[in-house]
């Protein structure tokens, strides 16, 4: 005998805690075009949050982690990073919520401008990006470096 189907409960947000960390990483992970690193552990993310209080959220089915979006701003400009929903609740709109409360939650902070970062072969979240209303920029060039000489120096010597 089939088990009965049992109706996709709401989707809730609410804002991203220390505590949602574990769950949220693990959906990053599952996912080529977010690039984690160093800066993304606990304690990471945590420091993030506390820095950025109310800007980052959340989606839920009942108590299932569903979606993730971390956001914040540098006093001028909004960022949004890792916004991720998984497999299996895409193409419902919960990423459109998640973009959109991050976005309303930067308006409230006074930030009238927000940017975001996608890998130029996440072709998926381009398209994603691109739905929304976003404008891809091509007059710019993202430049990286780290904090600290010593880093910089291994990372210079360990190019080809």
């Amino acid at each position: 005998m089939q088990a009965p189907e049992v109706p996709n409960m709401p989707i809730t947000l609410r804002e991203m805690t220390p505590q949602d960390y574990d769950v949220a990483y693990a959906l990053w992970q599952g996912f080529e075009g977010i690039g984690l690193g160093a800066d993304d552990s606990k304690k990471g993310i945590t420091r993030f949050l506390a820095r950025n209080p109310g800007l980052s959220f959340v989606a839920l089915e009942g108590r299932r982690l569903v979606g993730a979006a971390l956001c914040g701003h540098d006093g001028r400009r909004g960022y949004i990073h890792h916004l991720a929903v998984a497999e299996s609740h895409r193409r419902r709109g919960v990423g459109r919520s998640l973009a959109a409360q991050c976005l309303s939650a930067l308006k409230r902070a006074g930030i009238n401008k927000c940017h975001l970062f996608v890998f130029a072969r996440n072709h998926p979240a381009l398209a994603f990006w691109k739905r929304l209303g976003w404008e891809q920029r091509v007059d710019l060039t993202l430049m990286s470096a780290l904090t600290t000489k010593a880093r910089m120096s291994q990372r210079v010597a360990a190019r080809p």
